[in-house]
């Protein structure tokens, strides 16, 4: 069997759900020598690490980097090399929106093996939490995964807009919180109807999470809520319609069935 020493694995830790981490996932942190983590990674899954693993704490928040970027990548290199076992373990899946295609491109250059390890995003905890589907069949045919995190205009300008105004996609915007009120103008300007369905959710998966149904036109406003705090994802499109009406059917029949039973023992 070969050594996992001087290996690096970019591990995701999934939507924060210590329930909704992978096996292999576990196994690798009980493994580690090093476990160098991002800020979302719960508490909870770090416990499954070794008491004797050294915890890098690396997170970044929105205008604010803990460890800049270079940094981490050297952090992983010098480990490797020094023969340790390093899991980099990054929320949602380490290769979804999370630099691990960058990490990765910087291990191999200094011939460090390195391995991927999928996590469950944030898109799929968020939606399996509210019954969402992000595919229906008659109702879309595709899903388009975005960042709300853009430098400037020329990124603005660079987005794909008549393809993410499609009414037969499903949008998933990541890290939008600052930026949602544009990109939802700039939808509705290349025809995104403002009616379309959508919801914001915070924490997803957690016992903490917060959502809102709404629709793309009013949807910035629904981010000054005081509720809505810690990681945001914002869905758009027609299946949202759908878990919507879902939770409005399972919503009035939890009223009804609350009725009845204090109108039985009112009663007697």
């Amino acid at each position: 069997m070969m050594s996992l020493r001087g290996h690096v694995f970019l591990v995701g830790a999934g939507p924060g759900d210590p329930g909704l981490l992978t096996l292999r996932a576990k196994e690798l942190l009980e493994s580690a020598d090093v476990v160098v983590y991002d800020r979302l990674v719960s508490s909870q899954i770090l416990a499954f690490a070794k008491q004797s693993a050294a915890m890098i704490p690396v997170g970044k928040r929105p205008g604010h980097h803990l460890v800049p970027q270079e940094e981490i990548n050297a952090l992983l290199v010098r480990y490797a090399r020094a023969g340790q076992m390093v899991v980099r373990l990054k929320g949602g899946d380490p290769m979804i929106f999370g630099r691990g295609g960058e990490e990765a491109e910087v291990l191999r250059a200094c011939n460090i093996p390195v391995e991927i390890i999928p996590g469950i995003t944030a898109a799929q905890g968020a939606a399996a939490s509210l019954g969402l589907p992000l595919t229906q069949r008659g109702v879309n045919t595709s899903v388009r995964y975005v960042t709300g995190h853009l430098r400037d205009e020329a990124d603005l300008a660079d987005l794909d807009w008549e393809g993410l105004a499609d009414c037969d996609t499903t949008l998933v915007i990541y890290m939008g919180a600052l930026s949602i009120a544009h990109l939802a103008r700039k939808l509705q300007a290349h025809g995104r109807l403002s009616s379309t369905p959508a919801v914001v959710i915070a924490n997803a998966t957690l016992s903490n999470q917060r959502y809102e149904f709404t629709d793309l036109g009013q949807i910035a406003s629904v981010t000054h809520y005081a509720a809505f705090k810690g990681p945001i994802l914002f869905i758009v499109g027609e299946v949202v319609g759908l878990a919507a009406h879902m939770r409005k059917i399972e919503r009035e029949s939890h009223e009804y069935l609350s009725y009845a039973a204090a109108a039985f023992v009112a009663t007697g």
